[in-house]
């Protein structure tokens, strides 16, 4: 039956190969729509085109994934030049039932996860928030862009809405909100998995109870608030749309046009609804009021009580560890984010990122894998980006760990040798990410391996050389030549003036 199928598209695909949005790892959708019948080959005029069949499983999909409220497929090629035709027409494009080179172009593009609805400018039923003030809530943090502009662009975003509408939006820290905002990767628990990069970018769910409202976005992607990568401005400020009780529109100019393109430089502050997503949205909540103050940039969270001095001359750490090309140094409640993309170093509550967490003991990334390790006590927790990995926390006894070893005082990780460093008391242990086990029974002697840096270590990291953190000092160590290159103060790395 399947065979029949591609058969099928192959009569309708009449271009040469064009490149495609890869496939998902694991089915999306799938299971809420049915696979449309395959027509009788009998039935069929068939042609020889350069289609592979990977092509034509992947038009299959995006149909199955984003038109599957078409009415149902036939038996017959006509019939599923009909859902092609659907797709074409909403899209906006010359609708010919075949695949031309312009939809396969759109086709190709990000875009949202939510399905495409023929003649609906909101979701059939007219769901939508029986209240004017709505909350929200950001559940977790990507690493892509800082907190504050993250705090901005949703901020925004619910503003593009609120503008034209009686709408307001009220941002809470704790507890369930209306709309619930997350970023995720892979399956995330909702039945509705993530594809990876560059394809869908993120899904949100009409105002109803439990996920109702909710908006997940794909932390595959690449987060900026500029035309480079997904514009989190943007996407999210459509998505906010859907939140509020809106489909997608067949309008090439709307917000709520299904498809994103990259490139484009956007002015949050300046962003205006088109005219249909204003008909739309006032529809469901009516006009907005004249006098009604937009939302603004927000002010930066508070910083905690008694927060560490970072240019401080005796700054210690208690842990650092790499991410994703940034640099987190842990001290007390809070981290310092040092990114090469961003000219200050940035000061982050571990409560608002991993609140289950608290003080850390240790922390290393396994560079190659996007995972960073938090160590505290006896437990660790694994994390991609800002998310901790389900099934965490775990007990150190995983690592091999004895009893007896009751926290870990620092931790790195080798990237050459796939390796991480374990250090406790005046001892370190070896362990191989390659094996997924300890290098040896015992632990060994800091001063035998890694002469120079001190009888202790209360932070370590790589950056180039290994950096080894005793008190308020720290030792560039060359692995290589097992010798100490220099020694630092902590707070050089804070560019402090």
């Amino acid at each position: 039956m399947v065979l029949s199928w591609l058969l099928t598209l192959s009569v309708l695909l009449h271009i040469n190969m064009v490149a495609l949005v890869p496939l998902p790892e694991e089915p999306t959708y799938l299971t809420h729509g049915d696979v449309p019948a395959a027509p009788e080959l009998s039935e069929l005029t068939l042609e020889i085109t350069q289609v592979t069949e990977h092509d034509q499983i992947k038009v299959q999909k995006y149909l199955d994934l984003f038109y599957r409220g078409v009415a149902a497929i036939g038996r017959k090629a006509s019939s599923v030049a009909e859902k092609i035709k659907a797709m074409q027409k909403f899209l906006g494009l010359e609708v010919t039932g075949k695949i031309d080179s312009n939809t396969m172009t759109v086709i190709q593009k990000p875009r949202c996860g939510v399905p495409d609805v023929e003649r609906f400018s909101h979701f059939a039923g007219n769901p939508k928030w029986g209240k004017t003030t709505v909350t929200y809530r950001i559940l977790n943090y990507t690493p892509d862009i800082t907190k504050s502009e993250v705090d901005y662009a949703i901020a925004q975003a619910f503003r593009v809405w609120s503008d034209v509408t009686p709408l307001n939006f009220q941002k809470l820290n704790s507890g369930d909100a209306d709309i619930m905002i997350s970023f995720n990767t892979r399956a995330h628990g909702d039945f509705d998995s993530f594809d990876g990069p560059n394809g869908v970018l993120a899904h949100a769910y009409a105002p109803s109870d439990g996920i109702g409202g909710d908006a997940h976005f794909d932390e595959d992607e690449q987060w900026t608030l500029g035309p480079t990568g997904a514009n989190l401005f943007h996407v999210a400020a459509h998505e906010f749309g859907h939140s509020l009780g809106m489909s997608h529109s067949t309008d090439t100019n709307a917000l709520m046009y299904p498809t994103v393109s990259f490139g484009v430089t956007i002015d949050p502050a300046q962003y205006k609804l088109s005219a249909d997503d204003i008909a739309g949205i006032q529809t469901l909540y009516g006009k907005g009021n004249p006098s009604q103050v937009p939302v603004g940039k927000p002010n930066p969270a508070p910083p905690p009580k008694n927060q560490p001095n970072k240019c401080d001359p005796n700054l210690t750490f208690d842990a650092v560890t790499s991410m994703r090309g940034d640099l987190l140094f842990f001290k007390d409640e809070v981290f310092w984010r040092k990114s090469a993309r961003f000219p200050e170093v940035e000061t982050i509550p571990i409560s608002i990122i991993w609140p289950s967490v608290g003080r850390v003991d240790a922390a290393y990334e396994v560079v190659g894998r996007d995972i960073v390790y938090l160590f505290k006590g006896r437990q660790h927790w694994a994390t991609r980006g800002w998310t901790i990995l389900p099934g965490y926390p775990k007990d150190i006894a995983s690592f091999g760990f004895p009893k007896d070893v009751k926290k870990i005082d620092a931790a790195t990780f080798i990237r050459e040798e796939m390796k991480a460093i374990f250090f406790v008391g005046d001892r370190y242990y070896s362990y191989s990410h390659r094996t997924s086990a300890m290098d040896f029974v015992r632990p060994k002697k800091i001063k035998s391996d890694f002469p120079g840096i001190g009888k202790k270590v209360d932070a370590a990291f790589q950056n180039g050389y290994l950096y080894f953190s005793d008190g308020a000092r720290q030792a560039e160590f060359d692995n290589r030549g097992k010798k100490v290159v220099r020694y630092l103060q902590n707070y050089r790395w804070m560019s402090c003036k």
